[in-house]
């Protein structure tokens, strides 16, 4: 058991209530600068959960399924509602899960196919976060490439203080690829050093999928009524 006095649901409520306020004060209360300073701390505790989950999900066809169709709502409200190519958290993490499976892919099989796959899924990452932006208008994937790196890099290694050494290199990466404001995802670290690497004992595997397209809908259509 890992030191710490955070659960995995713990800290999943905290990033629900930091994405909750940043998405309230970049949409409705721009002028509110706290708000989405705290909310800075919610894109990597939900991504050191994403490699957490795909260290210890015993399906990984479903877990990916599952990321894929939640993306695929979002992007349809997206789409339609708001007539936007900009494409979701979910899309990023979908990404970062692919990238993860095809590298353990690699390393099972120890092939040339293997290779192939792992670079191929690498070079698409590449593709749809740096390349489509560039010649789509419009376009763009939340967090782009580096975003999509961090839960890969917080798999990739053992132990709980590698693993958030990691964490906070890929999030100087992204600060440094990215606006001022990132720089404070950086104190999401000290919070994940809290976490005991237990799940909780409430089953909440379903509680992000929901929550996120929803609280997207309400704050949108609060906006739109303001």
């Amino acid at each position: 058991m890992q030191k710490g006095c955070l659960t995995g649901n713990q800290l999943k409520i905290l990033a629900l209530v930091a994405m909750t306020c940043d998405h309230v004060g970049k949409f409705l209360f721009p002028h509110v600068v706290w708000l989405q300073l705290f909310g800075r701390i919610a894109y990597p505790i939900f991504a050191y959960m994403i490699a957490e989950g795909c260290t210890y999900t015993k399906d990984r066809k479903r877990y990916l399924g599952l990321l894929a169709l939640s993306a695929a709502v979002c992007q349809a409200v997206y789409l339609f509602v708001m007539h936007s190519l900009y494409q979701c958290i979910m899309v990023t993490f979908m990404l970062s899960v692919s990238l993860i499976f095809a590298l353990d892919y690699a390393k099972v099989q120890k092939k040339t196919k293997g290779f192939f796959v792992a670079v191929g899924a690498a070079l698409g990452v590449y593709v749809l976060t740096e390349v489509m932006p560039e010649v789509v208008p419009g376009f763009y994937i939340d967090y782009s490439f580096w975003g999509v790196m961090l839960p890969v890099f917080v798999y990739c290694v053992q132990g709980k203080w590698n693993k958030l050494g990691m964490a906070a290199i890929g999030l100087i990466l992204l600060a440094a690829d990215s606006n001022r404001l990132q720089w404070y995802a950086l104190f999401a670290v000290p919070i994940l050093a809290l976490y005991n690497g237990e799940r909780g004992k409430t089953r909440m595997k379903y509680l992000f999928y929901v929550y996120y397209p929803v609280h997207l809908a309400v704050v949108y259509l609060l906006g739109q009524w303001l």
